[in-house]
């Protein structure tokens, strides 16, 4: 068997299970029931989500061998894509902003990340990935494609499709330099500007075990940033070149199997309470099963 395809399968599925233990934790256990573990569960959604548009195609295609997809599936590909990449670019920046709550305005927390507030954050976050992908995937309808081109990598994304096109692509090349200054500009600086504020409060605070517990909470999370953002910037950012393919393709599938992969571990191996609630749930496993 394909020692890729291996690979590829097993990272997939430990993907899948990990994010959705992740999931059934905040959804069951009380404990969790707080903004914070709330934007986790959507980030554990997310992160089952975007590696679901491109691992399937890419194991069916080591197993069969093909080497060809078709212009439509491969504008589907690159929607979803786009908007799961992109809701969790907005999804990170709220994280950010709700870590800036509860450490530099512990006493207002609550009333300020409210349920209501939290639920209308994860719709925007949604709505946002959803809303820049389509605007790209409208303009991506307007172009006309080589058929016997190739693709340099494992899965469609915008600018493999830019390189096959018989169309000028200088419009959409504008509006995705539009939309990665605002949009993406902004969920940078909304992302990492709050941790100026976090850092010199938590310099601030006296005690050797506040700022320990201060730190941990954003220890997580920062490093989840910057691991996908790190990707983001190599494959957007930088010129793709022919001496480059290979490292290309292997931050593209870094990006849209390894990361999702990493950050449930990070999150589980860093975060005590999600330790605990996964205790709580295997003895209450074992106290079910004992009853039978």
């Amino acid at each position: 068997m394909n020692a890729l395809f291996v690979f590829f399968l097993l990272i997939y599925l430990m993907t899948l299970i990990t994010n959705l233990l992740i999931f059934f934790l905040v959804l069951t256990d009380y404990n969790l029931h707080n903004p914070m573990y709330f934007f986790l569960a959507n980030l554990a959604i997310l992160d089952m989500s975007y590696p679901s548009v491109t691992a399937p195609r890419m194991l069916f295609d080591l197993v069969t061998k093909s080497r060809s997809i078709s212009i439509p599936a491969c504008i589907a590909q690159v929607f979803f894509y786009v908007s799961f990449i992109c809701s969790e670019l907005f999804l990170l920046s709220a994280m950010s902003y709700d870590r800036y709550i509860a450490i530099c305005h512990p006493l207002h927390y609550k009333l300020i990340m409210s349920w209501t507030v939290c639920t209308r954050m994860a719709s925007s976050v949604w709505v946002g990935g959803c809303s820049v992908s389509l605007v790209h995937t409208l303009l991506l309808l307007r172009l006309s494609f080589c058929r016997t081109s190739s693709i340099h990598n494992f899965f469609c994304d915008l600018p493999h499709l830019y390189q096959i096109t018989c169309t000028d692509p200088f419009i959409n090349m504008v509006v995705i330099f539009l939309s990665g200054a605002s949009a993406g500009l902004g969920a940078f600086l909304m992302t990492f500007l709050p941790y100026v504020y976090i850092f010199s409060t938590i310099i601030r605070i006296r005690s050797k075990t506040g700022k320990r517990k201060a730190f941990s909470t954003c220890s997580s999370h920062l490093t989840v940033v910057s691991i996908f953002y790190g990707s983001l910037i190599f494959i957007y950012l930088f010129p793709s070149s022919s001496n480059m393919v290979s490292l290309y393709k292997l931050f593209s599938v870094t990006s849209a199997l390894i990361n999702p992969l990493l950050n449930p571990l990070i999150y589980s191996l860093r975060n005590k309470d999600l330790m605990e609630a996964l205790l709580r749930s295997y003895y209450h496993l074992k106290l079910i099963q004992a009853s039978f």
